[in-house]
């Protein structure tokens, strides 16, 4: 073939003796499997190609290494400013530990307040609650006696880290009282408190100072808080409600069963005592405390958050609260290597669950998710080291962002904004209602109000007197207070016989603007429902993140402040005690 005809895709070699020479070299390299000469004298490239490789794999070696180092080193030692830090799986140093439940709080809480809170002021989508921020978990909450625990199986569960049965104060199935973290880190040399929006007795707050077999006896509940306990004063601060359990039964406001004093007794304990808004104000948010304290500010709940703010110049709200116990608290140990233990509750967002009412609902979340951020915000300024953590004792309501009002099937709706036009709580129109039957002289309830009913017009029917108060109801307590101005023919005639309804008189208003709302409840008790688990800190809480039971939030509490010696040790004398 003539040169040009070659075909374009051949192999155009050097021909030489070198080249045959070459190729027969090849040829036996790879039949006797001897390197050729060409082979063994490698260039630079070769070797540098080498070396980077070599290089690369020493230092993925060496990140690996580094890493699984730092990895162990956060678990084990976290210094802070004041000291504190972990070793050998213990925590050492002064630390704080401030704990907060959010009492009937479920998932659905949290996504109908977040909406609310949008749709009320403008926000969008992704601007979100506080607490959303803080979410590293879920916890289990059955208790020994129901699938469905109560709000005292739930508080045993924490302050103990041990299952009991629904109503129990730290007593165990067996009525052996169980020593509380509380009780404990008082022991330790901690200083100790409790900040509510209920009763300072009731159930929640009780499980951490308090050992009676029934959540009901409130009376000795008082007495142990202040003091008549078997460990001697546990409590260094009280800041609340339910006045009425410390007066004796022979002054007014009282609800106690017997004539004792519980708040001499108090006294007789060294605590100061406060029980208005003045004294409360005379705190100067902690800057003015004198431990042990016990504030106790109405004469059972401090009133929804929707309610209070139009009485703040009477009641305290729970972020006042909390951060007057955080500054009183943190004072108290300055010179002192323990810090402290503060259990802070947004109490109410149970009862309006148990009430079926939307609107409080989402106003004590959002009361309840203000003092979440003042704790975040005071341990971002504190040089000791602490950790927030907050959970639910269980879910009330069984509340759903959805109702289906119709046979047919329904839409995909609810309706934040209608929340947003009301002022009142159900609960709060309830008492008005109340009140302007006993003046009206129609149906009255048993108020226990002293005033006379107004003088009553011979020429006044019965008739009228219902349409006067129709006309009431649906200008001021519907309109003004829910926001409502189509109430049927049939709600008003219920509300006008409510004392003679199944229903009282605040379910019959949560109804109605549930219904408006297209929010769903299925029941006025709790929920089995698993409820969130928030923390200040990932780290140091890596223990409650993923899917827990209610006892290894109480295990916790008591691992961070090393007190399971203690724990022990409280629970022992108590036994023994009785």
């Amino acid at each position: 073939m003539a040169r040009g005809e070659e075909p374009l895709l051949a192999q155009r070699r050097p021909s030489s003796d070198h080249s045959d020479e070459r190729s027969v070299e090849e040829e036996d390299a790879l039949l006797t499997g001897q390197r050729t000469e060409q082979q063994r004298n490698h260039g630079w490239a070769f070797w540098r190609e080498v070396g980077l490789f070599a290089w690369a794999v020493i230092a993925t070696v060496l990140v690996i290494i580094f890493a699984v180092l730092f990895s162990h080193q956060q678990q084990t030692s976290k210094p802070t400013p004041s000291g504190g830090g972990w070793k050998d799986g213990r925590p050492t140093g002064k630390r704080n530990l401030i704990f907060m439940v959010s009492d009937g709080m479920g998932p659905t809480s949290l996504s109908l307040t977040r909406t609310f809170r949008q749709t009320q002021t403008g926000l969008p989508i992704d601007d979100v609650l506080v607490l959303d921020d803080h979410l590293i978990g879920t916890s289990r909450t059955r208790s020994t006696s129901s699938l469905v625990t109560d709000s005292a199986a739930g508080a045993t569960a924490f302050s103990c880290g041990q299952k009991s049965y629904n109503g129990a104060i730290s007593v165990l199935p067996n009525r052996d009282p169980c020593g509380t973290v509380l009780e404990a880190a008082k022991r330790a040399g901690y200083m100790t408190g409790l900040v509510v929006t209920t009763r300072i007795t009731d159930a929640t707050p009780a499980c951490f100072a308090a050992h009676v077999n029934h959540r009901e006896e409130e009376d000795r509940i008082a007495a142990q808080e202040v003091g008549e306990h078997p460990l001697g004063r546990v409590l260094d601060l009280m800041l609340g409600g339910g006045r009425c359990h410390f007066l004796p039964n022979t002054t007014d406001h009282s609800c106690r069963k017997d004539d004792r004093d519980i708040v001499d007794l108090a006294k007789k304990n060294s605590f100061s005592y406060i029980s208005d808004r003045k004294g409360f104000d005379g705190l100067n948010f902690g800057a003015n405390v004198k431990l042990p304290l016990l504030g106790l500010f109405a004469d059972t709940d401090i009133p929804y958050e929707i309610d209070r703010r139009n009485m703040n110049d009477v009641y305290p709200s729970l972020d006042e609260m909390a951060r007057t116990a955080l500054e009183a608290l943190k004072a108290a140990t300055e010179d002192s290597d323990k810090g402290f233990f503060l259990m802070i509750e947004g109490s109410r967002i149970d009862h309006a669950g148990h009430g079926n009412d939307p609107v409080a609902q989402v106003h004590e979340v959002l009361a309840y998710d203000t003092a979440f951020t003042s704790v975040l915000e005071f341990l971002d300024r504190d040089d000791v080291e602490g950790v927030l953590v907050g959970t639910s004792d269980h879910e009330t309501g069984g509340l759903a962002t959805a109702r289906q009002l119709h046979d047919s099937y329904p839409e995909y709706h609810w309706f934040p904004a209608v929340l947003a036009n009301a002022s009142r709580s159900a609960e709060n129109l309830a008492y008005q209602l109340r009140d302007h039957k006993a003046g009206q002289h129609i149906s009255p309830l048993d108020t226990g109000i002293k005033t006379p009913p107004r003088p009553r017009s011979n020429h006044v029917t019965d008739e009228d007197e219902e349409e006067d108060l129709k006309s009431y109801i649906r200008t001021t307590l519907l309109s003004e207070g829910l926001g409502i101005s189509d109430p049927t023919d049939a709600e008003l005639t219920r509300l006008v016989h409510s004392s003679s309804d199944p229903w009282p008189a605040s379910y019959i208003f949560a109804d109605m603007i549930s219904r408006r709302a297209q929010v769903g409840w299925t029941t006025h008790g709790h929920s089995a429902v698993d409820v969130n688990i928030y923390t200040s800190d990932p780290e140091q809480a890596r223990p409650l993140q993923g899917n827990r039971e209610n006892t290894d939030v109480g295990k916790f509490l008591r691992e961070y402040l090393d007190l399971e010696g203690e724990v022990e040790s409280v629970t022992k004398e108590l036994v023994e005690k009785g």
